[in-house]
């Protein structure tokens, strides 16, 4: 076995073992290859097709994974979670069926908390309601979306 096929087998271990104890995506692993081989991008490839068949790197396991997390736990909306999946190459096919494991009766009691805390800081403000749909747009929400949480809250706690 020549030096670079223990190097390659190496990586291979390490990032095994890193996927098995969280996830990532293709893009994100390819990274880590490319920089553990110095660069060569052939072996980083075997690697990652290695890693992908073996199904320690799923792109459709690790979009659901992270649409979940920050739907629930960080508030983003589906704009939000869609733009950053693209930022890491995910397939816009695989996007779709990651944002349709979103629970929508969840993401809405999320949003309608969002709105509510970010309102208690802008009590008094004159641009109250501007600043809080700035707020919720900028968390991935859509207009339509924001806009009838945002008049509701204003109407009820304002």
């Amino acid at each position: 076995m020549t030096s670079e096929n223990k190097d390659e087998k190496a990586v291979l271990l390490r990032l095994q073992r890193q996927c098995s104890r969280m996830e990532y995506c293709r893009s994100d692993i390819h990274r880590k290859a490319l920089k553990a081989l110095d660069g060569d991008a052939e072996a980083a490839g075997r690697v990652v097709s290695s890693l992908v068949e073996d199904r320690f790197v799923d792109d459709l396991r690790y979009a659901s994974a992270f649409a979940r997390e920050k739907a629930s736990l960080q508030g983003w909306g589906k704009v939000k979670i869609t733009y950053q999946l693209r930022g890491k190459g995910i397939p816009d096919e695989i996007i779709r069926e990651a944002l349709g494991e979103i629970d929508d009766d969840k993401a809405a009691v999320r949003l309608e908390k969002v709105v509510s805390e970010k309102f208690r800081t802008l009590k008094g403000d004159p641009q109250c309601k501007l600043k809080l749909l700035k707020f919720v747009l900028g968390r991935g929400y859509g207009y339509d979306e924001a806009a009838p949480v945002v008049d509701r809250i204003l109407r009820e706690e304002g």
